[in-house]
């Protein structure tokens, strides 16, 4: 998919529960330079929020630690707003400050150091938020999802693009998960509250755009000689099933050609070799490639030439040293 290319589910995050502490000093000098005006700390209410990690998510995919850090950049000043819902309305708070901590004693699905990817967010204390941070402190908003955009989704066995490699997510090769690994992130959009989640550990979605390049169908068809499960894009499926329809085509032109020089061999062999039945001829040419058939056919086209050829009426053959006389011809 290119950059402007439709949006997937992914891993993300959730609220913190234990962290939504007072704002310091730092953290307001951080929020102010987002403000018009300066805001007091009674103003502004702070929360801190996990927007994604390196573990697997319901999709088989995941951020790679190199990755997180990326996005640790990419999401600071980034508004956070409700379903990923894009419109001006909708925007209820924004980070300010972004990073990627260790867990200690955590690990992932595939045994790796567990990485997550934290935010402290601010929103202005007002009437009109104070449902939304009454439903932050009683933890009903509580999941969010992130809206970014990748380069590659790899494979972690081969390393491989996962639209064309021969691996399936979810299944264990050796003693390794297979998934998909989210790597080069390039935009960072948006996090949204959302009310349905899908990781495992933090119950939450994410949506990333992945920008794909187009799949060459040889690389397509190596994995289908390959014998092994695959997933294809959208847009391989619609190349190969343009590529089978050509080749069903040309199989159709192949058996009428095929057939028209069939029955000019059978023909030929008629007027040349008619000692030889139909039946016997058939069975012969059944058993023969196109290349075949064109030799058997030029082959008895030059034996029908040979056999073949026109005498005057009156013809002299000198070298019998003959003469036709006219009594030869009725008229």
């Amino acid at each position: 998919m290119n950059k402007t290319g439709l949006k997937k589910e992914a891993v993300l995050g959730q609220v913190s529960e234990n962290e939504n502490r007072e704002v310091t000093e730092e953290e307001l000098k951080l929020i102010n330079g987002y403000t018009r005006r300066n805001l007091s700390k009674d103003e502004v209410y702070v929360f801190s929020v996990v927007l994604c990690d390196n573990d697997i998510d319901r999709d088989g995919e995941r951020f790679t630690v190199e990755s997180l850090f990326e996005l640790e950049k990419l999401f600071v000043g980034k508004t956070g707003i409700f379903d990923h819902n894009p419109s001006a309305k909708n925007q209820t708070a924004r980070i300010f400050a972004c990073e990627v901590e260790a867990v200690e004693g955590m690990k992932t699905a595939t045994g790796d150091d567990y990485f997550r990817l934290k935010a402290r967010a601010y929103l202005p204390v007002s009437e009109k938020n104070n449902d939304v941070i009454l439903a932050l402190d009683s933890g009903i908003v509580k999941e969010v999802s992130v809206g970014c955009a990748v380069e590659e989704v790899l494979c972690s066995i081969c390393g491989e693009k996962t639209d064309t490699c021969p691996h399936k997510k979810g299944e264990t090769y050796g003693s390794k998960i297979c998934c998909g690994e989210l790597t080069h992130p390039y935009d960072a959009y948006e996090w949204s509250f959302v009310a349905v989640p899908s990781q495992k550990k933090a119950g939450v979605t994410k949506s990333v755009s992945i920008n794909r390049k187009e799949t060459k169908m040889e690389t397509i068809l190596k994995q289908l000689e390959s014998k092994k499960g695959f997933a294809l894009s959208d847009a391989d499926c619609e190349k190969l099933l343009s590529y089978i329809g050509n080749l069903k085509q040309a199989a159709k032109d192949g058996v009428y050609y095929r057939d028209s020089l069939t029955g000019d061999v059978l023909r030929l062999s008629a007027i040349v070799q008619p000692d030889i039945s139909r039946e016997t001829m058939e069975s012969i040419a059944k058993s023969m490639t196109v290349a075949q058939l064109k030799e058997f056919k030029t082959a008895f086209e030059k034996k029908k030439n040979e056999s073949v050829v026109p005498v005057p009426q009156l013809y002299n053959d000198k070298n019998k040293n003959k003469t036709v006389s006219n009594g030869q011809f009725k008229i």
